[in-house]
């Protein structure tokens, strides 16, 4: 694959297509989100979707310890791959797999080639970003949603698929400041987070650098590069790079360990974080309420800037 041409929807498309024409698997996972339940909730002004997913267990349930991680294979490396997956080599030592567990119809897993670890959002997103103007660039820290921290990772989906990007698109505008916070916007938000706009023939290094070194705290207050969301795609309307930090708190909620129907096996990555929150099991699809995913938010994320 050529690392410097656009790469656009049509032909990330044919992409999709040609994997699952050798994926079984893949391909079955892909079908069932015809059939995926989906319901909105609005939580405040941040219009959310709330999907049903059974096959995103592996992802929601994943164990996490360094016990646990030790001891499997990284699915992420090469040789640990199905034979089907196909590899795209990429810029920066990234490669291109369409994921096998997909939340959208268009959902890409970029890993690194080397196995590292996932120490903070590499600028190699801004790269992926341009290369893929159709889609959101994303990252999910250590401690942040990602179920692999060991290796190396972005995702990618379709910028239109996610909630946060069309409000922060709405209410942030792109000739105004390159930098603001969520409560600048005037709205009901359920966390914080900064927005960036950057153009990218002119590229704002100070905005750049600020939206990939904004990180969340830990329970003693210090900056973690493993607690943050992070976010880059271009806006359609005005052709601008645009980039979200959201500060993390925590891995997951209480309502993920807790007992009886006070369970929700809920564990916010950053599609949940950017509006589409994944339930693999109905029950929690049935019952979650916006007044259960604002306390999700509140508690893996911060309210305000006092409370960081």
């Amino acid at each position: 694959m050529n690392t410097e041409r656009i790469i656009h929807t049509e032909e990330i498309n044919t992409l999709i297509e040609n994997q699952l024409q050798e994926w079984p698997m893949a391909k079955a996972n892909f079908d069932a989100l015809v059939k995926a339940r989906r319901k909105r909730v609005a939580v405040g002004d941040l219009e959310t979707g709330v999907q049903f997913n059974p096959a995103r267990i592996r992802s929601t349930g994943a164990d996490i310890s360094k016990e646990a991680i030790a001891a499997r294979k990284c699915f992420l490396c090469r040789e640990n791959r199905p034979a089907e997956q196909h590899t795209h080599n990429l810029m920066s030592g990234l490669e291109m797999l369409v994921n096998p567990f997909p939340i959208f119809p268009v959902h890409f897993t970029f890993p690194a080639k080397e196995h590292r670890p996932q120490t903070a959002p590499p600028p190699a997103m801004v790269l992926l970003a341009i290369k893929f103007p159709d889609l959101c660039i994303f990252y999910n820290g250590a401690k942040a949603g990602a179920s692999a921290p060991d290796h190396l990772h972005l995702q990618g989906v379709l910028s239109r698929e996610l909630p946060l990007i069309r409000l922060v698109e709405r209410s942030h505008p792109a000739g105004g400041k390159s930098l603001m916070w969520s409560e600048e916007f005037g709205k009901d938000l359920p966390f914080r987070f900064l927005s960036g706009v950057v153009n990218p023939e002119e590229t704002n290094m100070e905005t750049l650098r600020t939206l990939l070194t904004t990180f969340g705290h830990d329970k003693e207050g210090a900056p973690d590069a493993a607690l943050v969301n992070t976010y880059f795609w271009i806006d359609p309307a005005c052709g601008l790079l645009r980039g979200i930090a959201i500060p993390r708190r925590a891995h997951r909620p209480s309502c993920y360990t807790a007992e009886g129907t006070d369970r929700l096996i809920v564990s916010p990555g950053a599609i949940d974080m950017a509006g589409m929150i994944i339930t693999p099991r109905e029950e929690d699809f049935e019952k979650i309420t916006s007044e259960d995913i604002r306390r999700i938010y509140r508690e893996v994320a911060f309210e305000s800037q006092t409370s960081i």
